[in-house]
Parts: C-alpha cells; structure tokens; sequence
C-alpha cells in the first residue's frame, strides 16, 4: 500500500459515517483560539519532540503510531498511520509497532495485579 491509496481511503473514509469526524483532526490546530499562549507552547513542544535527534524522525513516528493505538485515539491512529508511511516505514513495521503496544499495554494490566494479589494476601491474614 502507498501513500496515495492510503489517502484515497482517508478521502473515502472521511465521506462514510463513522464514531468519529476525520475532519476533526484538521481541526486540531484551533486549539490556540480559546487558549493561544498554552496551544502555542504546545505546538512549540510538539514540534521540537518530533525532530530528528537520538531517534530518526521515521522511529518516532512509529512509536506515536504505537501510542495511538495504545491510547485508543483515532485521530492519530489516521495521522500517524499517514505519517509513518510518509517517513518510510512499512505496513509490517507498523503492525509490529502496534503488537509492540499490545504487549505493553497488557503486561502494564497484568502487572498492576501484584497490587491485588498483595492485597489479597493482606486481608486473608
């Protein structure tokens, strides 16, 4: 898949109903009207964390890509999906990112029951 059929689907997905409005994200940038010094130090931010530095601009997105799924936002599921393939990755890279956040986010769940288990152990004493 290339860029190009991926922002015809967009197209096509922005036409079709869904949970949420794709146009929102165009939207994004407004943020500044009801707060501009807060949304302008926002972007400022934003910005310098996406430039090239320890990690390659393409590495980062995938690790955004893999927060998007892991924050469940669909707004940057379809901007980092884009992304990542503007900066070169491919569909397995992404997926493999996405699995990379799975595992996470399930083992952060999992882990958290030591708390329980603790607990548990508390109360039977």
């Amino acid at each position: 898949m290339n860029i190009f059929t991926v922002r015809k689907q967009l197209e096509i997905m922005s036409k079709n109903k869904t949970y949420f409005n794709p146009d929102d994200l165009k939207k994004f940038k407004d943020i500044t009207n009801l707060q501009e010094d807060l949304g302008k130090k926002f972007f400022e931010y934003y910005g310098s964390v996406f430039k090239e530095g320890a990690l390659t601009a393409r590495e980062k997105s995938l690790i955004a890509l893999a927060v998007a799924h892991a924050l469940s936002c669909p707004y940057c599921i379809d901007a980092y999906s884009s992304t990542c393939l503007e900066k070169g990755a491919d569909e397995e890279q992404m997926m493999e990112a996405v699995h990379v956040a799975a595992a996470m986010k399930s083992g952060v769940t999992l882990v958290n029951s030591v708390q329980m288990m603790n607990h548990i152990e508390k109360l039977s004493m």
